[in-house]
C-alpha cells in the first residue's frame, strides 16, 4: 500500500524566541503546486511499531485491505492516540478514513478514554481537514518529531 499523499498547501511554522518570549504561529500556506508527502516512517520499522499499539484496525473492500490505523491508549491520561492512519490511494474520499476514526473513537469510549489525539505531518493537508471534519482542535506541535525530521501537528477532541 502506498502511504504518501498528495498536498497544494502546508501548515508552515513561524517560530519566534526572545527573552521571557516564545511564540509559535502556523499559517496555512497553499503551495505552488501539489507535492508528493512521503509517510514519515521507516517502511522497515512499520511491523515493530504497530505491534506496540493496542489497536490495529484495517479497512478492506471487496476482500483487499484499503486502510488501516493504529492506536495507543495512555491510561494515566485518559487518552488515545491515534499513530497511523492510512488509506490507498484509490480507497480515498470514499469514506475509508472517516469509518476507520469513528471505529477508533468508539473503541476509546468503551475503554473509558475521556480524550482522543490526533499526530499528523504538517503537510498532511488531507489528514488536517479530516481532523477539523470531527470536531477535532488544534492543541500542538513537536518539530522534528518524525524519523524524516517533518513537524507533527497534534489535534485533539474530548470523547463523550
Amino acid at each position: 500500500m502506498d502511504h504518501s499523499c498528495s498536498s497544494e498547501y502546508v501548515w508552515q511554522l513561524e517560530l519566534r524566541s526572545e527573552p521571557k518570549r516564545v511564540s509559535a504561529n502556523f499559517h496555512e500556506v497553499r503551495l505552488p503546486r501539489a507535492v508528493t508527502v512521503a509517510y514519515p516512517r521507516e517502511p522497515s520499522s512499520l511491523l515493530e511499531e504497530w505491534e506496540r499499539r493496542d489497536v490495529f484496525l484495517v479497512a478492506a473492500q471487496e476482500g483487499r485491505a484499503v486502510g488501516y490505523i493504529a492506536a495507543m491508549e495512555e491510561p494515566a491520561s485518559s487518552l488515545a492516540r491515534v499513530t497511523d492512519l492510512v488509506v490507498a490511494a484509490a480507497a480515498r474520499r470514499q469514506g475509508v478514513a472517516s469509518a476507520l476514526l469513528t471505529t477508533v473513537q468508539a473503541w476509546a469510549l468503551e475503554r473509558g478514554v475521556r480524550r482522543i489525539l490526533l499526530e499528523m505531518q504538517a503537510k498532511n493537508h488531507a489528514c488536517i481537514r479530516l481532523a477539523q471534519k470531527f470536531g477535532y482542535e488544534f492543541c500542538g506541535y513537536n518539530d522534528r518529531y518524525y524519523p524524516t525530521q517533518d513537524v507533527a501537528l497534534f489535534f485533539g477532541r474530548a470523547l463523550k
